[in-house]
């Protein structure tokens, strides 16, 4: 007689825990730890905040709703040139960002799409330059700057924060610009167009992450840079907000209700440029990364 083997399927154990599902304690636990990272980075805006709205007697103490008012804003914009930096310092920071992208954005596609005599001497140059801290190079930038007449001059202080912005942009818009198939590239030569042609109108379209984390990054790099913006400007009208903020500060003591709130203007703009450009940050990030 013969057997045969049953096909029946072995009862799979239900009580086996599930790969991936976290426990209940794990749960609290993280959602603790992000709980308190996000008070952690809330309080101190939330603080500078809440001080900008106190009188000067309550500018130190943690009275924070006690006399609330809006008299520091209004002396900050009426009694002190708060108005003129912010100009400065929108100036520069714009000239920076759009220059920055167009100069980033060029020579990154140069780097990715063609071969050419010092292309690897190139590439080092904008790495190297990113290891100098800036106590090292203020000095011989600061002598460059005074011997071309451009101390005191919102054109020098762009040149300046150009050769910081643009060798970590290109780096990084050459990494996007590797994602990019080049067949697009010879499609468009193929329609005749030029090889700025091409660059200008089929591959930037499709560049648009990578060109919103270069000018974001242009823009903060401007906006808040305190070393070069102290050292070579001087005078009220010709202050950028990084050295107009040391106005409030001096030996004597600190308008500490003052500085607040020119803090909260000043993180005004910064914070609309984000928002306009989130959307693109972790994609231009994640796809400069790819290639380097």
């Amino acid at each position: 007689m013969v057997t045969t083997a049953s096909t029946t399927p072995a009862p799979v154990a239900t009580n086996a825990p599930l790969r991936g599902r976290r426990s209940p304690l794990a749960s609290v636990g993280l959602h603790a730890t992000l709980v308190v990272a996000s008070v952690i980075a809330v309080f101190p805006v939330l603080w500078v905040l809440l001080t900008s709205l106190k009188p000067p007697a309550y500018a130190t103490s943690t009275d924070f709703f006690k006399d609330t008012t809006l008299t520091n804003y209004t002396n900050l914009l009426n009694d002190t040139p708060f108005l003129t930096w912010f100009a400065n310092s929108l100036l520069v920071a714009g000239l920076t960002t759009v220059i920055g992208v167009f100069v980033a954005a060029t020579t990154g596609y140069a780097v990715s799409r063609f071969r050419f005599p010092g292309k690897r001497g190139l590439m080092w140059t904008l790495l190297i330059t990113q290891m100098f801290p800036v106590a090292v190079l203020i000095v011989p930038i600061y002598n460059i700057m005074s011997s071309m007449g451009l101390l005191n001059q919102p054109v020098g202080l762009v040149i300046t924060y150009l050769t910081i912005a643009v060798p970590f942009c290109a780096w990084m818009m050459k990494g996007f610009f590797d994602t990019i198939p080049r067949e697009i590239d010879e499609s468009g030569q193929v329609d005749g167009l030029t090889p700025f042609g091409t660059f200008w109108r089929l591959i930037l379209p499709l560049a648009k992450p990578g060109i919103a984390v270069t000018a974001f990054y242009s823009f903060v790099t401007a906006w808040g840079e305190v070393a070069y913006a102290s050292a070579f400007m001087v005078g009220d009208e010709n202050l950028t907000l990084a050295g107009g903020l040391q106005k409030f500060v001096n030996q004597y003591g600190a308008q500490w209700g003052p500085m607040a709130a020119a803090s909260v203007l000043i993180a005004v703009p910064a914070a609309l440029v984000f928002l306009f450009a989130q959307r693109h940050l972790v994609t231009g990030v994640s796809a400069g990364a790819v290639k380097g």
